[in-house]
């Protein structure tokens, strides 16, 4: 048997750099697959407030309407107006959702007693048992 001296094969060095490539970039490939499927799995948590009404009177309101848009149960544990919490017991949630806990495609309402003044702007936030913001909304309080 002949043996071709004119031929030559890759280097061990430039192999090696190779299939560390090839290697680097499957398992890139499959950690991004899995963090796909766990994302998934997970659900999500989220509150959308689709009306916002402010009552006029002694005391003042602001009634929110809720619907939870998320995949998980919510229960609502602070509410705060323009980044300061309310008081826990200034807040009453319909009978339904009384303990603040909100199924998937539920809705519900909440009533909060607060002192706003006609024309300014109101931001409300709805915090989680968590610490993390399910729900927000802005309105202007009517003049």
């Amino acid at each position: 048997m002949k043996i071709l001296k004119s031929r030559k094969a890759l280097s061990p060095v430039v192999a090696s750099i190779i299939l560390i490539a090839v290697t680097v970039a499957v398992s890139i490939a499959v950690a991004a697959w899995m963090g796909a499927l766990t994302i998934g799995f997970m659900g999500s948590s989220a509150v959308t407030i689709t009306n916002v009404k402010f009552e006029t009177g002694t005391p003042k309101y602001i009634n929110c309407t809720l619907k939870n848009t998320g995949t998980n149960m919510v229960t609502i544990a602070v509410i705060k107006i323009n980044n300061s919490p309310v008081d826990a017991s200034k807040v009453q949630f319909d009978s339904a959702h009384s303990s603040g806990s909100y199924a998937s495609g539920a809705t519900g309402w909440v009533r909060i007693e607060y002192e706003w003044v006609a024309g300014n702007p109101y931001k409300i936030d709805f915090y989680d048992s968590s610490g993390q913001v399910v729900g927000s909304y802005q309105a202007n309080a009517p003049q």
